[in-house]
């Protein structure tokens, strides 16, 4: 069964500590938490406070998504804050390598995240140090957007490399992700489904957790 990240981007933000709730007695996962910086994204959300605060009432890991540039400056404080997962864009890394050492060497999970436009090949040299690939299926920076079909050839390219590499990286989805494409989503090799819009805006987001984690290969 797929991994369910759930976006709390999309969160009623005045109620968060009941949506944190939900999260903790849902089949959910992990706790996806956006962090923008109004530079690399034309969009600003919470830092390292929030994400404090959150860990207190949180009872499942938190998967920390970096769209900041310079984001190995703030490697330190977001594992004290409480980021289990620390997924940092490859466009802002020039230093890559080094960068997933300095995230492990912090005792999280290390990730990267790539652009709709970035080629998969990127990877290829480091694939073996990464946890957690976040491939972004729409344009970062905001919530509610349509899922970008050309995903689904880059999953594939991706668990390609994988496969040939044997390594043990997860294949995560970020953007876009509804119950009408999540079986194609992981049938093409994703083992992540962040989901952001379709959980917290469902009728029962409980519910909605409990089909996408019963969504098979």
């Amino acid at each position: 069964m797929p991994i369910i990240s759930p976006s709390m981007l999309s969160a009623d933000f005045l109620n968060l500590g009941a949506e944190i709730d939900m999260i903790n007695e849902s089949d959910a996962d992990w706790f996806h938490l956006d962090v923008m910086d109004g530079r690399f994204v034309p969009n600003i959300t919470f830092g390292m406070p929030i994400i404090s605060a959150m860990k207190k009432r949180a009872r499942k890991p938190f998967d920390v998504h970096l769209m900041i540039v310079e984001p190995e400056k703030y490697f330190e404080a977001f594992a004290k804050a409480g980021a289990d997962i620390l997924s940092v864009h490859i466009e802002v890394s020039p230093h890559l390598h080094r960068n997933l050492q300095a995230i492990k060497a912090l005792g999280m999970k290390a990730g990267v995240a790539v652009n709709p436009h970035t080629p998969i090949a990127m990877l290829s040299d480091v694939i073996s140090d990464i946890d957690v690939v976040c491939l972004m299926s729409v344009n970062p920076g905001f919530g509610g957007q349509k899922f970008i079909d050309q995903t689904i050839h880059k999953i594939r390219q991706l668990k390609q490399m994988i496969s040939e590499c044997g390594a043990h990286t997860l294949i995560e989805i970020d953007g876009g992700v509804t119950l009408d494409n999540a079986h194609t989503i992981i049938k093409s090799g994703a083992d992540v489904l962040v989901a952001g819009n379709t959980v917290f805006s469902s009728p029962n987001p409980k519910d909605t957790i409990k089909s996408l984690k019963e969504i098979t290969k």
